[in-house]
Parts: C-alpha cells; structure tokens; sequence
C-alpha cells in the first residue's frame, strides 16, 4: 500500500492532479482507472482498510457493470468466484413464480458482495498500481472549488497534524453524510428527495441460501427479500415500520415472519440460523442536480440515493465512477474537456430511469401489505401482466438488468 510522505512539518502541502474523497466502489474505481493512465491521485478515507473490506453492503452487480470493470482489468476475481443468476422468483398467494430473465434478454446478474470487490479494488489501487491512500483521516475539508486551485485538507490520525493538498479536481464519493455533498454551496444544486413510508429490516443470516435465486415475497403481512451472498451467508430483508427499532425483532420473531412471508406451495422451508446483522433502512431516495460544482465532480451515494428496492446503487456508482474516471483522464493527459463538461448529464439520465424503476417495483412489493384494496389490485395486475406477458416480461428484464439504450 503506498502512503504519502511524512511531512516534514504542520501544514505542509502537497499536490496531485486528482483527489478523491471516500474510498468505496465510486472513489476506488477512479483511482484505479487514472492509475491505469498513469495519473496520480490521492485517495482520502476516514474509516480504516480493515473496516472498508468488511462493512456490508450491496452484492448484485449488474452484466454491463461487470463488462466495465473487467475493460479496466478489474473484474478477474470478480470472474472467478461471483455467482451468476439468470432468473429471480416471485411468492405470492401461496404460490411461486419463476423469472427466467436471462432467457428473454441473454444477459444474468452476478452476486458479488461489496466488501470483496472493495477488497479487490483496493489491492489493485494501492498494493498493484501505487495509489496514494490515507486511511482514517479526519475533519477533511474542501476549498475554492470554483476557483482553478481547489484544495482538500484533512487531520492525519496518527500524528493529529493539518495537511493541504492542492489539486486540478476532487471527486466527492464518500457518500450521504459526507463532506463533499455538504460542501455544495446553497441554492446551487437541486436536491430532490422521495420517501417511500416504509422501512426494510436488512438481515445477514448465518445459514446457506434457501433457494437457488433471488426470491421476492409479496404478502399481506409485509414484502420479504431472500438473496444469497455466498454459501454460507444470505441477505435477508423484512417490511417494518420507518424508524422500527432492530431490537423490536428478535430471533425468534424474524423467523416466524420469514417462514410466514416466503411460505408457498413446494418451497423448502427457509434454513435457519445465527442473525449477525440487523438494521433498519427508511426508504427513501435523493438526486442532487447538477452533480458537479467548478472543480468538484460528485459520484455514488454522494449525488444520488436509491432504495435497494431494485438492487441498483452499487451499479449506479459504478456507472458513475467509469464516466468520471475516463473524463479525468481524457481531461489530464489530453486537454479533452468533453466528458467533464457532459458528466452530470450522462449520469443523471441513468440516475432518473433508476429512480422510475425502484418506485414501480416498490408498488409490486408493497401493494399488498399497504392496506388499500385497490393498491393491492394494481401490484397483483402487474405482477400477472409481467408474468403472463412476453413483451411485458422482457420489458421488465432489461428494466431489471439495467440493459438500455444508454447501457
């Protein structure tokens, strides 16, 4: 892992072409790409390596985001161990529903946790091609972002100095509680925000997948989400109230709701085990408009949120992270200032077909728990509409895949 120099006293500055702030798919996809261009850049993460390869996250990938990352040689274990699925389920009145989405289209999704392809990422940016990273910072701040000099400073942990760094752009992506959305100034972005009134319980099970898919279960008590993270390990999800607190749901209690919610005719009976994660997320997603300010180019979390209704925001971040990273490069080592003049434009037209998408399958998800008759109607009518109909089927898949037109 390459480090900065020791400075040699408080407050010296150092320069790089590009910095980028927050060390997820988005910021270490960046890196990678300028590194691979020979640019030099400057990784900034306030939490530690240790904690980044670990946290949980997201683990579906769609196929045109594996094809990106495997362009810029970043897929191989990706390659080697991700599952691919070509279909999904669907559970309701009793009854199962398979998807065969890849029949229809040609194309699949890989699973793949986060934190291995964080981990993967981050070997490549820092042990392989040189990166300069600083793992646990503090108080980073931004500066002249509208000027030709931006800046970044921040605290180092270890020796609790103040250090500048002077840069040509900072790509902000560290995400919603970060310091680059926040350093936006007022009334210079739109934020739009909707919340969907419900929250999910977000669980990570000890015990092998149930199912050989994905299986979405649309019940009166609440929807429910099986998806399979590795042998081992499933990712469940649960429809609670917003703001519930974990702990209202004991062992017991999130198994007799799964077995009740997923329950149908000739499914196995879910394998249990030990919970070690339970969380409540709020529903809700944001876009910030536009998603660049002067020299500060934002990506991932950091511009927009989408609910993991659809399985969407590592994807997003890493549309985002491929369109910025080539613009920086094409930008640094070209004079081409095409894809940064375009780049929030580009991005944000995937961002909105994103959002349409999660609001229409979060109908098919909630209806019938909503409590509204005739909610619950139109979820059953598109779920036969999409089951019963080839055109409507295939029109769901490539919504599904992320396969388009711009894609």
């Amino acid at each position: 892992m390459t480090s900065l120099p020791t400075h040699p006293n408080p407050g010296a500055a150092h320069r790089f072409p590009v910095v980028i702030v927050g060390a997820g798919p988005a910021g270490l996809t960046i890196g990678n790409v300028l590194r691979a261009a020979d640019v030099d850049c400057l990784v900034l993460e306030t939490e530690s390596r240790e904690f980044i390869e670990r946290r949980p996250r997201a683990g579906v990938l769609e196929e045109w985001a594996v094809r990106g990352l495997d362009q810029r040689g970043l897929a191989a274990h990706l390659l080697a161990h991700g599952q691919v699925h070509n279909e999904c389920e669907f559970r309701f009145a009793g009854r199962r529903h398979r998807f065969e989405y890849a029949e229809l289209t040609g194309h699949h999704h890989y699973v793949y946790p986060q934190p291995l392809l964080v981990t993967d990422l981050v070997r490549e940016y820092a042990d392989v091609r040189g990166g300069a990273i600083r793992f646990g910072v503090r108080e980073v701040e931004l500066h002249d972002l509208d000027s030709d000099h931006p800046s970044v400073s921040y605290t180092d942990p270890g020796s609790g100095q103040r250090h500048t760094v002077h840069c040509d752009f900072i790509a902000g992506c560290d995400g919603a509680r970060g310091v680059s959305r926040d350093a936006l100034p007022p009334g210079r972005a739109q934020i739009s925000r909707y919340d969907y009134g419900i929250g999910w319980l977000a669980l990570l099970a000890e015990a092998p997948p149930s199912n050989d898919c994905v299986v979405f279960g649309m019940h009166p008590r609440g929807f429910a989400g099986h998806m399979a993270r590795s042998p081992e390990v499933t990712r469940y999800y649960l429809e609670c109230p917003p703001g519930d607190d974990p702990e209202n749901w004991s062992h017991e209690r999130v198994w007799s709701e799964l077995q009740q919610r997923l329950g149908a005719a000739g499914a196995p009976r879910l394998t249990e085990g030990r919970l070690i994660e339970k969380r409540v997320l709020d529903m809700h997603g944001y876009v910030v408009e536009p998603m660049a300010f002067g020299r500060l180019f934002l990506a991932g979390d950091a511009a927009h949120l989408t609910a993991p209704i659809a399985a969407k925001g590592m994807n997003l971040a890493l549309h985002d992270a491929f369109l910025l990273g080539d613009a920086f490069v094409a930008q640094l080592t070209k004079g081409d200032g095409s894809g940064l003049d375009g780049y929030s434009a580009a991005c944000l037209r995937r961002v909105w077909d994103y959002q349409e998408f999660s609001q229409w399958l979060s109908e098919v998800y909630h209806g019938a728990s909503s409590g509204d008759p005739h909610r619950a109607g139109t979820a059953l009518a598109r779920l036969h509409r999409l089951l019963g109909s080839p055109s409507a089927g295939l029109a769901f898949a490539e919504q599904y895949l992320g396969k388009n037109t711009y894609g």
